[in-house]
């Protein structure tokens, strides 16, 4: 597995501090987000998943920790649109140039609106997908925050 992906690229060259976590992909597992966490020994809700969805038929990213759904309805509203659904995994493969359980929201083909989930900016850190399938980058969540100029917006479905 390469450790040179083009989100680790990007970190780099903002000098953001980092560390890279492998673990054995899974690509049957129901929830990939789910078991990259429990690969890497990490609660779910630090382990960020990273999701494409369209927002009024424009492309946004969602990273959310792996066991929260995204309300569409609050994703749409984070960009003050009227409606969001999921883009489609051969859309979401294309926008980004990445193969789907290795979307990373880091050095995507095109630079799109990005929102991180409110409640994961609590955390001391936080892990995202690393541009391949099972690699996690370890990096604050302000960091994030700062390299995607993302905006923060409480996303998920109340449980």
């Amino acid at each position: 597995m390469s450790k040179t992906t083009r989100a680790t690229q990007v970190l780099s060259k903002a000098s953001v501090a980092f560390s890279l976590h492998t673990y054995d992909y899974d690509p049957n597992a129901e929830r990939i987000g789910l078991q990259a966490a429990e690969a890497i020994g990490e609660p779910p809700h630090r382990v960020l998943k990273t999701l494409m969805a369209e927002v009024d038929g424009k492309a946004v990213c969602a990273v959310v920790p792996s066991d929260r759904e995204v309300s569409m309805k609050k994703l749409a509203a984070a960009f003050g649109g009227k409606s969001a659904a999921m883009m489609k995994p051969a859309a979401a493969e294309k926008a980004t140039g990445y193969v789907v359980g290795g979307i990373s929201p880091f050095g995507q083909k095109k630079n799109v609106p990005t929102v991180i989930e409110l409640a994961a900016m609590n955390e001391d850190f936080v892990y995202m997908n690393g541009g391949q399938r099972g690699l996690q980058i370890r990096l604050s969540p302000q960091d994030a925050k700062d390299v995607l100029k993302a905006i923060t917006a409480s996303v998920v479905a109340e449980t």
